[in-house]
């Protein structure tokens, strides 16, 4: 190998990889068709391998954080630091017996583990890790990111009554209502990074990112963050799993390897709106000299997606449980309305910087007009927080309805004799 091919491997280890396959297949004498679909293949075996591996170090991240919150050692035995707990935990879930219930539905019983872990593996099909590694730089990238989600929601359904157990079938009921309901902010906030970047393509959407978007768009962001730690099922929102209400929920019927897969959707899950939240708010892989060093956007990206997968942990840590009335009030009450507030009011404060601020003599994309559209939008967001919060404050200020018991019309319970003439 050259110096400068070195360099260039160094610089983009991921690109040079592929580049180094290509012209192997070539040699071979395949044809670009077949070696185009092979490499394709190869990418994306090598990104489901290193998000299963992902898996067993979130895991051992989450108990060690939670043993330092609270004041335990936590995972301290098989290998250093009980980095390697995961592994034993895996081999038992392996080797586990597999149960299928009587009376339930075979096929769509063993299916929906695969759908509830596809449903998160396809998001990171979109998803820019670097400059020049993504899966697949399509220009609907944030739609197809909705589009996805609604598998996972299929997928817990399905469990839930196929599972021939109203235990199940009562979890997933209230998982799908929880997980519906959540996608509906999450998708209104997913809508502001669009209107602010012109592109639903999450790789241009990086790109457009000169500002950090949380900067711009902080309501947005925090939106966002909480629908979808509602949507993965975390606590506080991990009512899915009430144990004392409906006995683990959907996943009640699932034994070994197929409630191991659940058990990988969800903390893969959480690694992926965190690195999703990166990307649109934070800027994804932008950083010093990532688009002269991709392997440096690599890095950019990994550090940010980890700051804020701290967060959702730390969330997870800290917050009680909510009941299952607060969490759909908390939703349709205040972050359905406030997303709807703030895509209406983004769409319009943009269109009038763009068009008062050029017309000022700013050049469109300067620093100074990077500068004052930050601050515009930021002002407006704050201004939309203190209303909410008054609105808010003063809303739970009112007293709920009292209940009247001189108005309470007694039923004298009948007999049995009654019951049984009529």
């Amino acid at each position: 190998m050259s110096w400068n091919g070195f360099l260039a491997f160094v610089k983009d280890p991921l690109t040079e990889f592929a580049k180094g396959i290509t012209y192997r297949l070539d040699v071979w004498g395949l044809s670009p068709e077949l070696v185009n679909v092979i490499v394709k293949l190869l990418g994306a075996f090598v990104a489901c391998m290193l998000s299963f591996a992902l898996v067993i170090l979130t895991i051992w991240v989450e108990r060690k954080l939670y043993a330092r919150v609270q004041d335990r050692l936590g995972p301290n035995r098989v290998g250093p630091w009980g980095i390697f707990q995961t592994v034993p935990d895996m081999i038992k879930i392996f080797t586990k017996e597999y149960i299928t219930p009587d009376g339930a539905d075979k096929v769509t019983y063993n299916l929906a583990p695969i759908l509830a872990v596809s449903a998160v593996m396809l998001i990171w099909a979109v998803v820019p890790f670097a400059p020049t590694f993504f899966g697949s730089d399509i220009n609907v990238g944030a739609l197809y990111i909705v589009a996805v989600g609604a598998i996972g929601t299929l997928g817990i359904i399905l469990a839930g009554w196929s599972s021939n157990n109203k235990y199940a079938l009562l979890g997933a009921f209230r998982a799908v209502a929880q997980m519906v309901s959540y996608e509906v902010p999450m998708v209104l906030a997913l809508l502001v990074p669009v209107l602010l970047s012109g592109t639903m393509g999450i790789n241009s959407l990086v790109k457009a990112q000169s500002v950090w978007f949380i900067l711009l768009a902080p309501l947005a962001a925090f939106i966002f963050f909480i629908s979808s730690q509602a949507e993965v099922g975390r606590a506080p929102f991990d009512l899915l799993e009430a144990e004392s209400e409906i006995v683990t929920g959907f996943q009640v019927e699932y034994s070994g390897l197929k409630f191991g897969m659940f058990f990988v959707g969800e903390f893969l899950h959480a690694f992926t709106i965190s690195a999703l939240f990166s990307a649109l708010f934070l800027g994804g892989w932008r950083g010093p000299w990532a688009e002269q060093v991709p392997i440096l956007g690599l890095a950019y990206f990994v550090i940010k997606t980890s700051i804020v997968y701290f967060f959702v942990i730390l969330l997870r840590i800290a917050a009680p449980r909510m009941r299952i009335d607060q969490m759909l009030n908390f939703n349709w009450k205040f972050l359905v309305p406030l997303g709807l507030l703030l895509v209406m009011v983004t769409a319009v404060v943009e269109k009038l910087v763009i068009h008062y601020y050029t017309l000022w003599g700013l050049e469109f994309g300067s620093t100074n007009y990077l500068i004052l559209r930050a601050v515009t939008h930021l002002v407006v967001n704050g201004l939309i927080c203190v209303g909410a919060l008054w609105l808010s404050q003063s809303f739970g200020k009112r007293e709920p309805p009292r209940f009247d018991a001189s108005r309470a019309v007694a039923v004298p319970p009948q007999s049995s004799e009654s019951t049984a003439t009529d």
